[in-house]
């Protein structure tokens, strides 16, 4: 803070209270100390209360007679010291008996000044340090505070977590991070104001759980709240006592929250840490209703050091040409027979101490980090590469597409640096497939929509991937720019065994003839499938049913057998 900061607000006059039966006593005071602050007067304990709870935001001091009609000073710093609002506002005891100093302590009471009052300047200079240590004390709160919750902020919680350790080194403890599920729907749904109402209310039962029992908490990020408490075996009670007080308090019937627990914590690691487990046990739930809360158990931490082994060796992996990309065959089943069309690009690595990786155990950890549009580089130069191998080996272009990642379109240089790679290998851009995931379209749809119509001006194809998994609407399908629907492959899966996605399968592939675009199924495996796919009117399969995504030199055995059949 600046010294002139520091003189505006010391120069600003403070309110003070004074509160005495006698009106000499009252008149006395505020002739000491009127020349500094500004004063106001009550004669007894009632009409001081009236006073205080009229000028709560502005009153700085109240100096408090004990003995008084109606209610008498005890009464006073009883009200005050119970109530949030009140508490932070200084009282010094205007007696004459030293045994009403520690009741008045006890109470609350910040200092005490003696009758007869005849030592004036001693009496201003307890009023100046009085002032100021509860205006400091206030400065310290409103930073280790959560203003809407009252928990801790997240660092003083860090630090009161360290200290508490430090008083109680071998109390067996448990961090504990909790999340309210799909928050940022109750929020769109019902208000920001509604929003902070449940926040409020999660924070309540969370101090009366803290109640009774020793532990601290704060608030974390929006919806988030860290506890550091005893150690217990079950915490399903306390999530099912948090969500039904809060429901009851908030009028909703369906809230549900998210609690991961670190149990009986390891102390020789740092606190961050301990909750960085918690969270992502909490994190295993995302999705997940049927479980209360989850436990950081021995297999998380051994999937958490894979994967940051994954991500520390990423860079490495893509310099040393570790990733293999894959191809997986693309079947026209309009004919009487299948006929190879095109080939999507797959990435494997090739670990050099796990062997090969499916994309599954990596992918999303780079999405998470902000890697994958690097591996993304790398496949999409990859394929094009591909592309040229094989149209000057065979002499007949195999389409191969490439899977575009939400951050990858956003990203303002992404139309440049794909039309570089199809002219730095000569293809053309039809030769070059795009996919974008449906829930890309629905999540950023005019930015997006605008990019996809450019490179369909320039010759690209673009299909949509994961139809039937996001939320387009009819009318948005309609105006979308696409050249393939690309079937979501859950329903693929289950067609075979529930008519209701059967008919689910039909009506999105009515709806692409409607449209005029391709249809293209994935994850085909078994001939019932195929079979009822081609009966549908479904253009294009892909799938184990014909091939799993296999190297170039395999996938060449494929090429081979087309251009021997077109001969």
């Amino acid at each position: 803070m600046s010294e002139e900061v520091k003189r505006q607000i010391n120069s600003i006059r403070r309110l003070v209270l004074i509160v005495d039966d006698e009106h000499v006593n009252r008149r006395l005071l505020g002739k000491i100390i009127e020349k500094d602050y500004d004063v106001i007067y009550a004669e007894n304990g009632q009409e001081a209360m009236e006073q205080i709870r009229k000028r709560e935001k502005t009153l700085s001091m109240v100096l408090l007679d004990l003995i008084m009609p109606k209610m008498d000073g005890y009464e006073v710093l009883a009200l005050l010291h119970d109530d949030p609002n009140l508490s932070r506002i200084p009282v010094i005891v205007l007696t004459s008996e030293r045994s009403a100093e520690v009741r008045s302590l006890q109470l609350g009471a910040a200092d005490f000044i003696t009758k007869p009052y005849d030592m004036p300047e001693v009496i201003l200079a307890r009023v100046r340090r009085s002032i100021e240590l509860a205006e400091d004390n206030s400065i310290i709160n409103a930073t280790e505070n959560d203003t809407l919750t009252g928990l801790y902020t997240k660092d003083f919680f860090f630090q009161h977590s360290r200290r508490y350790d430090q008083y109680y080194p071998d109390a067996p403890m448990d961090a504990a991070v909790l999340n309210v599920n799909r928050f940022r729907l109750v929020n769109e749904l019902h208000g920001r104001l509604f929003g902070d109402t449940i926040i409020t209310a999660v924070a309540g039962q969370i101090n009366r759980i803290l109640d009774e029992t020793d532990g601290i908490a704060c608030r974390g990020e929006a919806d988030s709240f860290y506890i550091y408490l005893a150690h217990r075996d079950n915490y399903e009670p306390i999530v099912n006592r948090i969500v039904s007080e809060v429901n009851k308090a908030t009028g909703l019937s369906r809230l549900s929250i998210r609690m991961g627990v670190y149990l009986n914590v390891d102390k020789s690691i740092d606190i961050e840490t301990r909750f960085d487990r918690a969270s992502s046990a909490c994190n295993t739930l995302r999705g997940n209703y049927g479980n209360a809360y989850s436990v950081y158990d021995d297999k998380m931490h051994e999937k958490e050091l894979y994967s940051e082994k994954l991500i520390g060796d990423m860079e490495a992996g893509v310099e040393e040409r570790q990733f293999k990309v894959y191809y997986q065959p693309k079947y026209n089943i309009k004919g009487v027979d299948p006929l190879l069309c095109s080939a999507e690009a797959l990435i494997r690595w090739q670990h050099p101490e796990y062997g090969l990786v499916g994309p599954g155990a990596f992918v999303p950890l780079f999405e998470e980090n902000g890697l994958v549009k690097k591996l993304d580089h790398y496949v999409w130069r990859e394929a094009a590469a591909q592309i040229r191998r094989w149209k000057d080996k065979f002499g007949v272009t195999v389409p191969v597409s490439v899977n575009v990642s939400r951050m990858d379109i956003s990203d303002p240089r992404f139309e440049q640096e794909i039309t570089d790679i199809v002219e730095e290998f000569g293809l053309q851009p039809s030769e070059y497939l795009l996919e974008i995931t449906e829930s890309a379209y629905t999540d950023n749809s005019e930015e997006i929509i605008e990019t996809v119509k450019r490179l369909r001006e320039k010759g690209f194809k673009v299909e949509m991937d994961d139809f039937g998994s996001g939320y387009s609407s009819l009318n948005m399908l309609a105006s979308l720019p696409i050249d393939a629907l690309k079937l979501d492959m859950a329903f693929i899966r289950k067609m075979c065994d529930n008519e209701k996605d059967m008919h689910m399968v039909q009506l999105m592939i009515d709806i692409a003839g409607f449209l005029k675009i391709p249809v293209i199924a994935e994850g085909v495996e078994t001939r019932e499938q195929y079979d009822r796919l081609k009966k549908a009117g479904c253009d294009i399969i892909q799938g184990f049913y014909f091939s799993k995504p296999v190297p170039p030199e395999e996938f060449e055995k494929l090429i081979e057998e087309r251009v021997s059949r077109i001969l």
